[in-house]
């Protein structure tokens, strides 16, 4: 009797055994993993585009710009070139980047490339003012007082294209400042209306920590400049006309 029931039992355990598996189980099962692995690779991707976007933006951007960048030499005419300001030390001593875009303007002012200065920057009160540094350099190197123009609210590169066409009436000029500025200036300077072409005022080695500050804070700052063109909010002290 035990026997048999050992039979039976053993019957049973391997008919249970023997049971397939559900057919939609299983596809249910391989659907989801299908899922997931596609979710995962979505995501994946997104996060490689936006990590890439803001490097693969400044190479556009670079690359548009780049046959319009001349050095003083080569540049081509036009009545106007806005300088860029930069940091200033004490008494008013032009900081070598600073410097630098002063004497390419002047160098094209005296070259006859250009009729006018348009020298923009920032200002602090009156211990700090980087347009009135940027003139008495001007001024030391023979450039007449009638040729500038200063623009004390030029704080950001954006404010000095939108103030330029804006407040001062230019719509063609050529921008001076380092090579590695320029694509970013020329990028606002035309899409603020302000038909541009760039001159580069490299005329030494600058200190390796000040460039690789510039170069890694130009990435980021091509992201700001493509939400202020897209923006176009107006900078402060737009009031009158200061066309010259």
């Amino acid at each position: 009797m035990s026997r048999t029931v050992d039979s039976v039992q053993r019957g049973r355990a391997a008919t249970r055994l023997a049971v397939p598996r559900q057919p939609g189980e299983r596809a249910r099962r391989r659907g989801r993993g299908v899922q997931l692995r596609n979710t995962l690779a979505v995501a994946v991707l997104a996060l490689l585009a936006v990590g890439s976007f803001p490097w693969l933006w400044r190479t556009v951007v670079e690359l548009r710009y780049a046959p319009y960048i001349y050095n003083a030499v080569e540049a081509p005419q036009a009545r106007v070139a806005i300088v860029f300001g930069a940091r200033v030390y004490r008494h008013g001593m032009l900081s070598a980047m600073l410097r630098d875009r002063v004497d390419t303007a002047v160098d094209l002012y005296h070259a006859g490339k250009v009729e006018h200065l348009l020298l923009s920057g920032g200002r602090n009160g009156d211990e700090y003012d980087e347009p009135a540094a940027m003139r008495a350099h001007a001024l030391s190197r023979g450039v007449p007082p009638e040729a500038i123009t200063t623009d004390h609210a030029g704080n950001r590169t954006y404010d000095t294209c939108y103030r330029a066409g804006a407040l001062f009436g230019v719509d063609q000029a050529l921008l001076v400042t380092q090579e590695f500025h320029l694509p970013r200036a020329m990028l606002l300077c035309n899409g603020l209306g302000v038909q541009a072409a760039g001159v580069k005022a490299d005329r030494r080695l600058y200190a390796p920590g000040a460039i690789a500050w510039s170069e890694t804070r130009e990435t980021p700052a091509l992201l700001a400049a493509l939400v202020d063109l897209i923006r176009r909010v107006p900078p402060p002290g737009l009031e009158g006309d200061a066309r010259f």
